[in-house]
């Protein structure tokens, strides 16, 4: 069942957007370039970004950023005071934050005459391309489907019990904080709710099926990741599966299996009792399930995506889709940019506009955070081949921590090409690293070289002048 969708009704431009912002951006750029534009949505405006991803994280996050503070105020001279953390009032003011931006998001589709559909949309057998919404059919010349994501479940014909845990969307909902919660899962969704739950005091477990979280990542940030995660005392169970999950009288009860590469059997390796709050973190799925466009020649790939060019057109004329529900750069600044290049394209008369989904900066909200643009080493070794490659790395403590006793670490590194040392790949982890990177990442898109990073003066004392006077 789908959250949010957009469409529109003798208009320019219709948008179906089922779960994320980025059908607001398209929809509003359109409409401000003179489009008549209609949207449809079935639950909140704003989608999974707003609702339950990005901005709520990111409330939990800095909440989770203040229990870290204190910890450390009596190192800093703060003596006495024992402040209580209220989950409920947390999520409270959370919550009433999320609700003013929905309402926020209907005033701005208000004052630009954009017309606003509720309902679940999904297309028709009409020859030219048409949706319904609540028995009643809209068309336009221009259907832009940006139904983004939602998380992949699991049933109990996969994993006994598996029903029994939560999901990203879940984790909103949690009315306390778990005493004692696992999460199943190496991507960065993984590593924010366990450093999240672990930081605000649940004790954590992250149960992983290789040795190391944040695979599809540089690798040294890969390994740096894993570090921390284990420095911040989040117990880390490597080359494991879940095998079941049962209901007990005091919480769920988690058994884990690993399987030894020379053996065919798995082995049992043990048991996670008492836990309060198992949450499954194992990827992402398209939302195309219900918009019945298998008919209407839109192609989707093996996993349900839909496959577009690099100016967001499907393979039904007059049928765009951007954002997850492609499957590529999955993050909400890049299908803005989407949506809004195409609003460009199609009313503006700018037949090239389309966005570069090169060099695209995004952050972990690990704790401490990861910043990484460009390519990993691995990638710009198959682009230009070991021998032409050249990186610089660092890894140190932070001047924060000069009179802590809770250390963390600060990894950067730089990826470089050929004689003139063009960067091509900037990595960090550490304090501050989330708001350092925007900067950078200007200059990597500009070519800047490792000579210009040496020539620009270092700001004194910050974590980020390491990255101009690498050596």
């Amino acid at each position: 069942m789908y959250r949010n969708a957009f469409s529109a009704f003798s208009v320019n431009i219709a948008t179906l957007c089922r779960r994320w912002i980025w059908g607001l951006a398209g929809a509003r750029r359109a409409a401000e370039l003179g489009a008549s534009t209609a949207v449809i949505e079935s639950h909140k405006l704003g989608g999974t970004c707003v609702n339950v991803g990005c901005v709520p994280k990111k409330v939990m996050w800095n909440a989770a950023v203040h229990a870290e503070v204190a910890h450390d105020r009596a190192d800093y001279g703060y003596l006495g005071g024992n402040a209580q953390f209220s989950w409920h009032m947390l999520k409270s003011k959370r919550d009433a934050y999320v609700g003013r931006l929905n309402q926020i998001y209907q005033g701005n589709l208000d004052k630009a005459n954009i017309e606003s559909i509720h309902g679940l949309a999904s297309f028709t057998d009409d020859p030219e391309p048409t949706v319904e919404v609540n028995g009643k059919k809209y068309t336009a010349p221009h259907i832009l489907i940006a139904t983004g994501g939602r998380p992949s479940v699991l049933s109990d014909n996969d994993i006994p019990g598996a029903n029994l845990g939560i999901t990203s969307d879940g984790f909103f909902e949690l009315d306390t904080l778990p005493k004692r919660s696992v999460i199943v899962g190496a991507g960065y969704i993984a590593v924010e709710m366990a450093g999240i739950l672990s930081t605000l005091g649940s004790k954590t477990s992250v149960i992983i099926r290789q040795g190391e979280v944040l695979r599809n990542f540089d690798s040294f940030i890969s390994a740096s990741c894993t570090r921390e995660l284990e420095n911040a005392g989040i117990e880390l169970w490597r080359n494991t599966q879940v095998k079941s999950v049962r209901k007990m009288n005091q919480g769920l009860e988690v058994t884990l299996v690993t399987r030894d590469p020379e053996k065919k059997e798995e082995d049992k390796i043990g048991v996670l009792d008492e836990v309060d709050c198992l949450l499954w973190a194992i990827g992402r799925e398209p939302n195309t399930n219900g918009l019945n466009i298998s008919h209407m020649g839109v192609e989707v790939d093996e996993k349900g995506h839909i496959v577009v060019d690099e100016f967001q057109n499907t393979t039904r004329q007059g049928i765009y889709a951007v954002g997850d529900v492609c499957g590529k750069a999955l993050l909400t600044p890049v299908a803005i940019a989407a949506g809004r290049k195409l609003a460009h394209r199609l009313f503006e008369n700018k037949p090239e506009s389309k966005v570069d989904y090169s060099n695209i900066p995004t952050v972990v909200f690990a704790h401490p955070p990861i910043g990484t643009v460009g390519l990993t080493e691995e990638e710009a070794i198959k682009s230009w081949g070991k021998e032409n490659l050249k990186t610089y790395q660092t890894s140190f403590t932070p001047m924060y921590h000069a009179v802590t006793t809770r250390k963390t670490q600060c990894a950067m590194k730089l990826i470089c090409v050929g004689k003139e040392e063009k960067v091509v790949g900037l990595h960090m982890q550490g304090l501050g690293c989330d708001e350092m990177l925007q900067g950078f990442a200007v200059a990597i898109r500009m070519g800047a070289t490792k000579a210009d990073f040496d020539n620009t003066i270092a700001i004194h004392p910050t974590s980020s002048e390491e990255l101009v006077t690498m050596r």
